[in-house]
């Protein structure tokens, strides 16, 4: 129940866009992305923003297709349990799936039992996740980083989710405009598709199982 309430907490893409750019002290305004549709059949707060008429769609995106992505990602980061991770994680497997949420986002929360499924259906050489929480960073205080943990181990999310910092904004979400957004890397850190939104377990599978068989 307190999952629950805690998820009805909204936000919108502006002020996530808003927020990275402040804190990691990069310039540029908060523009408005291509009009969205969500793929589960219901608009949200968290992964749209009513004033700028998006409606929060799950849209595939080439690796150059606007979302700022580009080969050779390099950055050094921290996950909830303080392990240093860099962006040797990705020749760990042959495909990785980066998934960027947020504490607040209800369709976030709401997929990430279904990836935690999704992590343990795969061998680990071929397929890994790691998320990245869009709103809690190193430097947060502990309670922040203790609740991103406790949303992880309730929603079953078993894989390692690192927090922001400056070096992952400039490299893989400095053009992430509403959350979830999720970025897949092959094993040289090249981004291959980009999806904006959130899916169900089949959705993603399928998109798993293609991408591997590329």
């Amino acid at each position: 129940m307190k999952l629950l309430m805690k998820m009805k907490k909204s936000g919108s893409v502006c002020l996530l866009v808003s927020l990275l750019s402040a804190t990691m002290a990069v310039s540029g305004g908060c523009g408005r992305t291509e009009e969205k549709e969500n793929v589960q059949g219901a608009g949200t707060e968290e992964t749209t923003a009513a004033e700028n008429g998006q409606t929060g769609q799950a849209e595939s995106e080439d690796a150059d297709g606007g979302s700022g992505q580009s080969a050779g990602i390099t950055f050094e980061a921290r996950d909830l349990e303080g392990n240093t991770v860099t962006e040797t994680v990705f020749a760990e497997s042959e495909l990785t799936m980066v998934n960027v949420w947020a504490t607040y986002c209800n369709p976030c929360l709401s997929e990430m039992p279904e990836l935690g499924e999704l992590a343990g259906e795969y061998s680990s050489d071929e397929f890994q996740i790691i998320g990245i929480v869009s709103d809690v960073q190193e430097e947060s205080e502990a309670e922040a980083v203790e609740y991103a943990a406790m949303l992880v181990e309730q929603t079953g999310a078993a894989y390692p989710h690192l927090l922001l910092n400056e070096s992952l904004f400039r490299s893989m979400l400095s053009g992430v405009s509403a959350v979830p957004t999720t970025f897949f890397v092959n094993e040289k850190g090249e981004v291959l598709d980009t999806v904006v939104g959130a899916m169900d377990k089949d959705s993603w599978k399928e998109k798993i199982d293609g991408l591997l068989k590329e």
